[in-house]
């Protein structure tokens, strides 16, 4: 069929008018000039300054060797710009360190510890594929060698004192062991064995002249002096959050001792005033709806006012 030049001509007319539509649509969700556009968030992302002390638990990182400086400048990358999860620990640590810290004194141990439990769960009751509950993720085997008890109604590695006090002493024992918090907290990461046998095999002297094939454990201490880092120093890295968005500390509750068996926690949580969920927010280490406690062991059940 011929086109007459008619509609030949309105033809180029309706493919001009969509073609200029479209790029009309185009610069819009851009964000063009066009002042009603969608348009996406300021960045400023910036490398990071290296030129400053760092340490952990008191030990200074050898700034002066470039392997550290570029594996410590990689992890600041990791968690200066892993927004959601920075923001989300700044507000965790406001309702967790006040029970984490005093647990660390009491023990005798460096209070940068606590930064430990933040590169291990980012302060929430995390459970990993591999196994680990808790803070402070235990293993089970782990757990057993520190009087956590784990069974199918009570896993004390939800317990955030009982399990911060747990730690310390596997911290201080692997330091006492290992000869550096350094060393104490790799070993957290990739086992003691693993890392004595590989100092000895490689006669190293201290973590940084260690090469392990895992490379979480090679990465491990430096996430935490990085985590440490910014959290200690949010605004130097622009992280602004307001007092009142921080997450409160839940101390108003009070302490009940249970010593025999418990039919169902959610009875249990409206004879006491409050219900089976807030019950469970504050005693996360009770993981079933029951507890039988055959042997008639005294347990303190947190319950809010």
């Amino acid at each position: 069929m011929e086109w007459t030049k008619s509609a030949r001509i309105l033809l180029v007319f309706n493919m001009l008018l969509l073609a200029g539509l479209g790029a009309l649509f185009f610069t819009s969700f851009k964000g063009g000039d066009g002042g009603g556009g969608f348009t996406g968030p300021e960045q400023h992302i910036r490398s990071i300054n290296l030129d400053k002390d760092f340490d952990f638990c008191g030990e200074a990182l050898p700034m002066d060797n470039w392997d550290v400086r570029q594996r410590l400048d990689a992890e600041l990358l990791r968690n200066v710009y892993f927004h959601s999860q920075t923001i989300l620990a700044i507000k965790r640590a406001n309702a967790i360190f006040p029970t984490i810290v005093p647990i660390l004194k009491e023990e005798g141990v460096p209070e940068d510890l606590k930064y430990l439990a933040v590169a291990e769960s980012a302060l929430s009751n995390a459970n990993s594929p591999a196994g680990a509950r808790g803070v402070w993720q235990f293993m089970k085997s782990a757990a057993d060698g520190y009087n956590l008890e784990v069974n199918s109604e009570v896993d004390e590695r939800y317990h955030l004192e009982k399990a911060t006090h747990a730690a310390c002493k596997y911290l201080k024992k692997e330091k006492d062991r290992l000869g550096s918090w350094t060393l104490a907290a790799a070993a957290y990461n990739g086992g003691p064995g693993r890392i004595a046998e590989e100092m000895a095999t490689q006669r190293a002297k201290n973590f940084y002249e260690l090469n392990l094939a895992a490379d979480e454990t090679m990465r491990y201490p430096f996430r935490i002096v990085a985590i440490k880092e910014v959290m200690e120093h949010p605004d130097i890295y622009e992280y602004t959050v307001e007092k009142e968005h921080l997450y409160p500390v839940q101390d108003n509750f009070k302490v009940v001792d249970v010593s025999g068996p418990v039919a169902n926690w959610g009875d249990f949580a409206r004879e006491h005033g409050t219900h089976y969920r807030m019950l469970k927010l504050y005693n996360p280490w009770l993981i079933d709806n029951k507890l039988t406690n055959k042997a008639g062991k005294t347990y303190k059940i947190k319950v809010p006012k």
